[in-house]
């Protein structure tokens, strides 16, 4: 994915310390007698919540699994400390790789680390032309999702007033494909104008303030919406704060965001199940190195829409159903979340050859 370096704080060319995880599982017979394999996982920003929560389970398919991971990302969403991070992980000897793409400049050095025969499979963040599979939501689809969800909650197709979009990564071609969706559904209203999309940071005080802002100067906007994981959790804050009643709407299932739709300050949040994207790239690369299956043309594994408010919750997959509070409990507990996809990884996750499209599918 392509974006704009201009975010100062995150500057740094330092690649984080690797964290290496041990799988402490007990191997089984078959798993014992093969060479133990090592993983590289990079992600774009060490730190987010979200991000956390696909390193997690990218450490319980480690576990599952009996590989070493080791987890590496710069500071925040740098395609040459990133591509840098990847470059040293091969250079060590790994046997796969799997990671984030923030930037297009990072296709070329990836494409010759696969050519000389390290496959790679990218999650979060598409790199268009990288010669591997891509795990990830089909991104102008939940765009359109939202935007639809926020439409009928200002009125529909008769509303008018303002709605301020928020990228907190500009450029990036995920967040500008749910760019694109968002504003196709919301502007089916003639009556709605789109406010941005505005750069509103992924630093969480940044974010905030970015959100604080945009609503100080558009106090009466029928909604705010948000294209990235910080979001919902600010947008919430910004209403309470400012006692506004603005719908607010965006990405992600974390345990911020999901207090923000408990206590009203915000209505809609859209998970991209990031169990799905740290779990299969792990698995997509352990099966086809054990098994010699060739990964090395792009595609595309979809990891599926989430869709939460308050008083719903719907999973994909046909994954057992949840209720709000029930969704709040495992967002904060690594075992529930373990436990309750647990029939995806024996389903979807294990089929994954079966369920792997053309990358176009990506943003269809």
């Amino acid at each position: 994915m392509t974006i704009k370096s201009r975010h100062a704080r995150f500057s740094a060319i330092a690649v984080v310390t690797a964290l290496i995880f041990s799988a402490s599982a007990v191997a089984t017979p078959a798993q014992a007698a093969q060479k133990r394999l090592t993983i590289g996982f990079v992600v774009h920003v060490i730190g987010n919540p979200f991000i956390q929560q696909i390193i997690d389970a990218a450490q319980m398919a480690a576990r599952d699994l009996n590989v070493k991971l080791v987890v590496t990302g710069p500071a925040g969403a740098e395609g040459d400390a990133q591509l840098t991070a990847v470059q040293n992980l091969a250079a060590s000897g790994v046997d796969g790789i799997a990671t984030s793409v923030p930037a297009a400049s990072m296709v070329k050095g990836l494409n010759a680390i696969i050519k000389a025969g390290t496959p790679i499979v990218m999650f979060n963040g598409l790199g268009e032309g990288v010669n591997g599979p891509y795990v990830g939501e089909k991104s102008v689809e939940s765009g359109r999702l939202l935007g639809k969800m926020v439409l009928e909650k200002i009125g529909g197709a008769t509303a008018k007033g303002g709605v301020i979009v928020g990228n907190c990564y500009p450029g990036f071609p995920v967040l500008e494909n749910r760019s694109k969706g968002v504003i196709e559904s919301l502007t089916k209203a003639p009556g709605i104008k789109i406010i941005g999309p505005s750069d509103v940071k992924v630093d969480s005080a940044a974010n905030f303030a970015a959100w604080q802002g945009l609503l100080a100067a558009n106090p009466d906007a029928l909604a705010m919406v948000g294209l990235c994981a910080p979001d919902v959790e600010s947008i919430g804050k910004v209403n309470a704060a400012a006692k506004s009643k603005t719908i607010g709407g965006g990405y992600d299932l974390t345990t911020g965001n999901l207090e923000a739709l408990a206590n009203g300050t915000a209505d809609i949040s859209l998970g991209q199940t990031p169990f799905i994207q740290g779990y299969l790239p792990v698995q997509v690369l352990v099966d086809s190195i054990r098994n010699k299956i060739k990964i090395n043309k792009p595609g595309f594994l979809n990891s599926g829409t989430e869709i939460v408010t308050a008083t719903k919750v719907i999973e994909p997959f046909d994954a057992a159903k949840l209720t709000f509070a029930q969704l709040q409990k495992m967002s904060a507990s690594k075992a529930l979340t373990r436990k309750y996809y647990d029939p995806t990884v024996k389903g979807y996750i294990k089929d994954w050859q079966k369920n792997l499209k053309p990358i176009a599918d990506e943003s269809a």
